[in-house]
């Protein structure tokens, strides 16, 4: 059998194009990585994830309340909250309850961030476990939105509403 005389040099120019194109895209993955690294939009995706992690803590902190130590109760929602809704915590205080609460979020999202000014608004559904003093406990499940601003000691609530839940 008579060898073809172009076939190793077009295997050669294949295997050399192969590996051009495998260093090219190795240059262009490389200089992609590095210059996301330096992203804003990875800055603005890492802060958006504190706000919303925080956010979620701060919901379950004001929305549980063991009704037989309402002082520590009241300093977990202090420490929880900040501007308008912290001065209003303080002044009404956590009372006498005989109802404990313990909340849980279930789903939240962040909808607006300002990084710039350190603020955030999320959306939350809550499931609270209501357990009366020599009572039967009930599940009561709430939709809240949250305002946030970031503060030396991290993100902490300015508002919480509840978002009443309306028939289709």
């Amino acid at each position: 059998m008579i060898g073809l005389p172009g076939r190793p040099r077009l295997r050669r120019a294949l295997v050399v194009a192969a590996l051009t194109a495998l260093l090219a895209f190795a240059a262009f993955e490389g200089w992609a990585y590095l210059d996301a690294r330096d992203d804003s939009t990875v800055a603005y995706a890492t802060s958006r994830d504190a706000a919303l992690k925080a956010g979620r803590t701060q919901i379950v902190a004001l929305s549980t309340l063991d009704a037989a130590h309402p002082d520590a109760a009241l300093r977990t929602w202090l420490d929880a909250s900040t501007g308008p809704l912290h001065d209003e915590l303080r002044r009404t205080g956590a009372g006498k309850p005989t109802t404990s609460a313990r909340g849980s979020v279930t789903d939240a999202a962040v909808t607006e961030l300002d990084d710039r000014s350190g603020t955030a608004k999320l959306i939350a559904t809550v499931q609270i476990q209501l357990t009366p003093a020599g009572g039967t406990a009930s599940t009561d499940r709430k939709r809240f939105e949250a305002a946030l601003e970031r503060t030396g000691s991290g993100w902490k609530l300015k508002a919480l509403n509840a978002v009443p839940v309306t028939a289709p």
